[in-house]
């Protein structure tokens, strides 16, 4: 059973950064595209960014710019870089890879 854990989220001032990071227990990143998701309170599960087997990337127009995904096959790890960080960007975080899911990390940016 793959297993995804997320972490890095946590409490951050507006125009402030973090680095989130996804590990997999198996080798799952290394042939398959992989995404970050975020979903706030009351609103649908979006995904924000993604990163294909080719190291192709992906960004939805909300973080173009200020968010950056990469992997480190060698560490079964993928990161998402978030700077600029604003106040609509406070959501739980998640990661995923085929069917499988992370449990989430928060994100909350204060104003």
């Amino acid at each position: 059973q793959v297993q995804l854990v997320e972490s890095g989220g946590g409490l951050v001032q507006a125009g402030g950064s973090l680095r989130l990071s996804c590990v997999a227990s198996t080798k799952i990143f290394s042939n398959n595209n992989i995404g970050w998701y975020r979903q706030a309170p009351g609103k649908q599960r979006e995904r924000v960014a993604g990163i294909t087997s080719d190291d192709d990337t992906y960004y939805s127009d909300s973080v173009q710019g200020r968010f950056t995904i990469s992997r480190d096959n060698a560490k079964n790890t993928v990161y998402l870089q978030m700077n600029s960080l604003k106040p609509e960007d406070t959501a739980v975080y998640y990661c995923s890879c085929e069917t499988f899911w992370g449990q989430g990390t928060q994100v909350t940016v204060s104003s």
